[in-house]
């Protein structure tokens, strides 16, 4: 089986590419915000994993107006992706719709704005949503491109838990299905070698990943970032956590594929961070595009696709 660009999966990129008609790249954005598990709503500290100066770009600071942000994000991407005609602000660092409706509104259509900004890309937690945001943002869709971007992360609620995510996979579980009656278009984040879990627990997610109502996901494999509470917890128990070899990993993703649901698209497949936060790099310096390589690689090598195993 084929899917679009001739790939053995369903590619998120190309599901842009024939949707729109070009590349779109996001643009990282910094509204400002933070999160329930940081300021006591919830509780305090953060995911314990969570170090968002690691995926934090230069250009994008909270100190700066939004349409500054992206003006320097566009530079930057140019010299690197100029084939991209179109951009998308991709608000992304902490819950980015822990906020008030009208402070949502305003700092979404500032983004929107900008001559070459075409939608708007939202990363938030299932429990910073409501009934008024979901209506926001199905009101932006009518006349912009609007994704949401779930951080569920783990399917076992021991798990996020032990993480200090502050909600439960139900509570996901029942934002996806609001969200989704809205007509929006939503994906989902997961880690994959969170402590504790088996590569039994993580290939787990598939099913429920094809029960949800999810348009795209994203997947990471878990790094240990210097400075996060799941540096000392990784020092002190090591035992606790799977780790795998780059071709292990990719074995196993195409594993995972072959269960997923056909029409699910995938965003990404693993993550990279500059090495200055990563305290161990048992694969190595290598980036997504070699990544993905080897992946399409491994595919053709078993003669496999998204989906071969995957029954209703």
């Amino acid at each position: 089986m084929r899917f679009n660009g001739n790939r053995r999966f369903n590619s998120y990129v190309g599901y842009f590419r024939e949707k729109y008609g070009s590349r779109l790249q996001k643009i990282v954005v910094d509204a400002g915000f933070s999160c329930p598990n940081r300021d006591g709503s919830i509780t305090t500290g953060g995911c314990t994993y969570c170090n968002n100066d690691a995926f934090h770009p230069s250009y994008s600071t909270p100190d700066k107006d939004i349409l500054l942000q992206i003006e320097e994000g566009i530079e930057f991407h140019q010299k690197r992706y100029r084939t991209a005609e179109g951009y998308l602000a991709y608000f992304q660092p902490y819950s980015n719709t822990y906020a008030g409706t009208e402070t949502l509104r305003k700092r979404y259509m500032e983004a929107l704005s900008h001559p070459l900004v075409r939608g708007i890309v939202i990363g938030t937690r299932p429990d910073c949503i409501d009934e008024s945001k979901l209506e926001l943002l199905s009101q932006i869709s009518k006349d912009h491109i609007v994704v949401i971007e779930y951080g569920i992360e783990s399917i076992h609620d021991k798990t996020l838990e032990r993480i200090n995510r502050g909600h439960t996979f139900k509570d996901a579980v029942d934002t996806v299905e609001k969200t989704a009656l809205k007509g929006l278009h939503q994906g989902a984040h997961f880690i994959f070698g969170l402590p504790g879990e088996s590569r039994e627990d993580m290939m787990a997610y598939a099913g429920e990943i094809n029960r949800l109502p999810l348009n795209s996901v994203k997947f990471h494999q878990l790094q240990i970032v210097t400075g996060t509470k799941m540096e000392l917890e990784f020092d002190q128990r090591p035992q606790d956590f799977v780790q795998m070899s780059l071709a292990e990993y990719i074995d196993f993703f195409v594993d995972f594929l072959e269960q997923l649901r056909p029409n699910v698209f995938i965003e990404r497949f693993a993550g990279e961070l500059p090495p200055r936060f990563i305290k161990t790099n048992p694969w190595g310096f290598i980036r997504n595009v070699e990544l993905l390589r080897l992946l399409e690689k491994r595919l053709q090598e078993r003669e496999t696709f998204q989906s071969r195993l995957y029954s209703l």
